[in-house]
């Protein structure tokens, strides 16, 4: 693969996102953002913004948090406040009172809308659980795997694509002796724009990395995994790693 090709798709992917893009006024201050990025729901998330002293403010509205207590998942605990900070610190943006908030400048804007969507998408997918079929965060599970797998890592890694976008990878293992570079996102709900998201981040990512870098997916295979979702994944040089197969990895990974 080339990077003229990897240049093409990505051209590709910023005219679908101008394309399904949609802006609407409300009450003559804020503006509505609707965006081609779904929720659990197969909804379109949507922000809002509106200019303050000089620049943005960037909001959901409170929508994430308020789906999810909706849905009888409570933040209550400690460590779930926890862990919703550090992903949230991780996009450079905070919460006030329960909405998702980000303030940006005309030259920043683009970026900061993109860290606002990936703050939601990150938060719905650590906290969402379907209590019948996941009993703790997907996230949680995989460190203590690689904790027990005496797997070195380093959580929470931020790195610039060429975009000049920043994308947050859950794991990044760094090179060794006989193995190079490897990235892990663990992915909750494998569907078809959580492995859209995960593509696209390693597309732009990896032209500036090492060209040996590594990216794997971690599936939650809790509930069946679509081959379509594997499938695609694999088409952009990923390699999906079904969490009822993870022991097959232990032996590339520890390397």
């Amino acid at each position: 693969m080339s990077v003229a090709e990897i240049e093409s798709l990505l051209n590709d992917y910023r005219v679908w996102l101008k394309d399904k893009t949609t802006l609407r006024e409300l009450n003559g201050s804020w503006v509505e953002i609707t965006t081609p990025w779904l929720d659990r729901h197969n909804d379109a998330l949507q922000i809002y913004a509106r200019r303050e002293n000089g620049g943005f403010v960037l909001s959901d509205d409170s929508y994430t948090i308020h789906d999810l207590e909706g849905s009888g998942c409570s933040l209550s605990t400690d460590k779930r406040r926890d862990l919703l900070r550090m992903t949230l610190n991780g996009f450079g943006v905070k919460l006030n009172n329960e909405a998702i908030e980000v303030h940006a400048t005309p030259e920043n804007f683009a970026l900061r809308k993109h860290n606002l969507i990936q703050a939601m998408l990150a938060v719905n997918d650590l906290f969402y659980l379907a209590k019948p079929v996941v009993e703790s965060l997907f996230y949680e599970d995989v460190v203590a795997w690689l904790d027990a797998s005496d797997i070195r890592y380093m959580p929470r890694v931020k790195f610039t694509g060429i975009s000049g976008y920043d994308h947050q990878f859950d794991f990044a293992i760094p090179k060794s002796r006989i193995q190079p570079e490897r990235i892990l996102q663990a992915i909750n709900r494998p569907t078809r724009e959580s492995a859209l998201h995960f593509i696209n981040a390693w597309g732009d990512t990896r032209q500036v990395r090492a060209p040996e870098s590594k990216a794997y997916a971690v599936l939650n295979d809790d509930q069946p995994v679509s081959e379509a979702v594997i499938d695609a994944l694999r088409n952009y040089d990923i390699r999906p790693v079904l969490w009822g197969e993870r022991l097959d990895m232990v032996t590339e990974l520890a390397a």
